[in-house]
C-alpha cells in the first residue's frame, strides 16, 4: 500500500513505530525490524516510479526518506531509547534534567579524583568505579524496559521516567568517561 502524501501531511512527523506497524517497545525483534525495512525499501524504491509525475517521484522519496530514518532509529538500541523518549516529552534539546543531588556529589567526586589523579594505576581505579557504575546503570534500564509494551497507559508513563533518569545519568556519565579518556593519554 502506497500512502499518499495529499493525504498525510503529517507523514513526515509520522511515527517510527507506527509507520512500521510496530507497538512501541525498548525491545525489538531486530529480524522483524529489517525484514520490514525491507520490503519498504522495494515498495518505495525511487528507481520504481520514474515514469510517475514529479508530485508521486517526491511522495516516493519522502517515503524511502522515512523508511531509512526509522531503520536507523529503530534498529540502533541507544537511538530507539532517545526516540520513544522524545516521543513523550521527556528529552528536548536545551532540556536541563533535574539530577538527585547524591548523583551529582559522587559524579563531582569521582571528577575531582580524576583532576587530581598523577598515576595510571589511580586512574585505573577510578576507572573501574566508573564503569562499575555504568553497568548498575545499563542492568537497571534493561529491567525497566524488559516489560514496557506489556505495561498500561498509567504504568508506562511512571516507568518512562525512571528510563529518563537513567537516561540523563547516562549522558553526565558519558562526560565523566570522556575526562578519564581523555586523562588516560598522559600516562
Amino acid at each position: 500500500m502506497i500512502l499518499n502524501l495529499r493525504h498525510n501531511p503529517y507523514l513526515c512527523d509520522m511515527n517510527y513505530f507506527d509507520f512500521y506497524g510496530i507497538p512501541e517497545a525498548f525491545q525489538l525483534n531486530e529480524g522483524a525490524v529489517k525484514k520490514k525495512f525491507y520490503e519498504l525499501s522495494k515498495l518505495y524504491h525511487p528507481d520504481f516510479y520514474a515514469n510517475e509525475s514529479e508530485e508521486k517521484q517526491q511522495e516516493i522519496l519522502e517515503l524511502s526518506t522515512l523508511n531509512n530514518k526509522a531503520y536507523q532509529t529503530l534498529s540502533n538500541p541507544a537511538k530507539r531509547l532517545e526516540y520513544i523518549l522524545r516521543l513523550h516529552e521527556l528529552v528536548s534539546e536545551g532540556a536541563k534534567p533535574q539530577l538527585p543531588s547524591d548523583f551529582l556529589m559522587e559524579m563531582m567526586d569521582i571528577n575531582e579524583r580524576i583532576m587530581e589523579v598523577d598515576d595510571a594505576t589511580e586512574l585505573g581505579s577510578i576507572t573501574g568505579e566508573v564503569l562499575a557504575i555504568e553497568g548498575d546503570m545499563n542492568e537497571k534500564l534493561e529491567s525497566l524496559t524488559a516489560d514496557y509494551a506489556t505495561l498500561d497507559d498509567t504504568a508506562k508513563e511512571s516507568r518512562l521516567n525512571e528510563i529518563a533518569d537513567i537516561y540523563f545519568r547516562q549522558k553526565y556519565l558519558l562526560r565523566i568517561k570522556e575526562s578519564l579518556d581523555t586523562f588516560a593519554s598522559r600516562f
